[in-house]
């Protein structure tokens, strides 16, 4: 067979997270001459190997847009289909919003790497309207006839990829219930290094994240005063302000940390509290290949990710679930962890993350795009 020519699609590159680390690893495996996307920021891709490809973005793109870019939503289905994609025979699109919606040629193979179908517009709308304060009113109004339009035109386009790989089996399931395709699940990369020189254990608790609306931090907070134990929160973001007006005094705002410092800082907590529903969720699996238990929302993509107790047996336990997002239900499992926490072991939680790892994603990204292609 002839040398295979892959193009990425990506939904936009403002910020790195773990949409982004997929979009690394997929520059490193398949050698791509061009990323497409809708918005680009070099500076937060000055040392990734994203920056080595040509990077083609829309007419969203300007300074002003990257700081403001979700109020723009309804107009990212009109700019992704005027992305040209040319010089390639493989499309791979890496969407949680509309890169999936990217039109190719009939000579071209589209793979999606989908992280979700767009949150906001199919099952957690509502929650999405609450958290921004829209949930009434004439803002809610104009708010659900835009994601309504989204919702329509999603579903419209998702006929447009030939094959769809979830991050998450969670996640093929909101892919067939959303657009009633069936995917192939790959979990996405992870990083399952150990540190090079061993960290003690603290005594706080520890979450880190951006600190936007749907992470939840709120509940860290609120549950914070409930705990007593010491508790850190990594990360910056629109919610910061609040938060550091209503959290108690056993609380501390470590800020936005490089990697490695953040690496240290979960390595040496007790627990990684993880409250939010995420489609996958790479800082659990990070977390266990630090040695460190997670105390996660029972949802989500953390269920294939955490392994709680099985009744008395600790032999493969991870962490721990709590049932409900609210602070009672947190400080519960918090409590209830503080009480089993001796018996969990650092062995169970390394073996568990090595199925996450970079490279296992590699070969099963690779071998499932060859396969594709060679049914052509």
């Amino acid at each position: 067979m002839d040398e295979m020519r892959v193009a990425l699609v990506h939904d936009w590159l403002v910020d790195f997270g773990g949409a982004e680390s997929v979009v690394e690893a997929l520059v490193e495996t398949f050698l791509p001459k061009d990323i497409h996307t809708l918005f680009y920021d070099p500076e937060n891709f000055a040392s990734s190997p994203i920056s080595k490809c040509r990077i083609h973005t829309t007419f969203l793109d300007t300074k002003w847009a990257r700081r403001r870019y979700r109020k723009l939503l309804p107009l990212f289905p009109f700019a992704v289909e005027r992305l040209k994609i040319t010089d390639c025979d493989v499309v791979i699109s890496s969407s949680h919003c509309v890169a999936h919606g990217v039109r190719t040629t009939p000579e071209q193979l589209h793979i999606c790497y989908c992280h979700t179908p767009i949150r906001y517009a199919w099952d957690m709308m509502d929650e999405y309207l609450a958290l921004s304060g829209m949930a009434s009113g004439p803002k809610s109004w104009l708010a659900k006839a835009a994601l309504s339009y989204i919702r329509r035109w999603d579903r419209r386009v998702s006929s447009r990829a030939r094959y769809y790989v979830s991050n998450s089996n969670f996640i093929a399931s909101r892919i067939k219930n959303c657009w009633g395709k069936e995917a192939v699940t790959i979990y996405p990369p992870c990083g399952v290094e150990p540190l090079e020189e061993g960290t003690p254990k603290g005594g706080h608790f520890i979450f880190a994240s951006r600190l936007v609306q749907y992470k939840r931090a709120d509940l860290v907070v609120e549950a914070a005063g409930k705990i007593g134990a010491p508790v850190r929160i990594a990360g910056g973001g629109p919610q910061l302000a609040e938060l550091q007006k209503t959290a108690p005094d056993n609380v501390t705002f470590l800020g936005h940390l490089p990697k490695d410092e953040l690496r240290r800082e979960i390595a040496s907590a007790r627990a990684l509290i993880f409250p939010a529903l995420e489609d996958f969720g790479i800082l659990p699996v990070e977390a266990q290949a630090l040695g460190t238990p997670v105390i996660a929302y029972g949802r989500g993509g953390a269920l294939e990710t955490v392994v709680p107790p099985a009744g008395e047996d600790y032999s493969s336990a991870t962490g721990i679930f709590f049932d409900s997002q609210d602070s009672d239900s947190l400080a519960g499992a918090v409590r209830k962890f503080e009480r089993i926490e001796k018996n969990f072991r650092r062995e169970a939680m390394t073996e568990n993350a090595k199925k996450f790892s970079k490279e296992r994603f590699v070969r099963e990204i690779s071998e499932f795009v060859a396969s594709r292609r060679e049914d052509r």
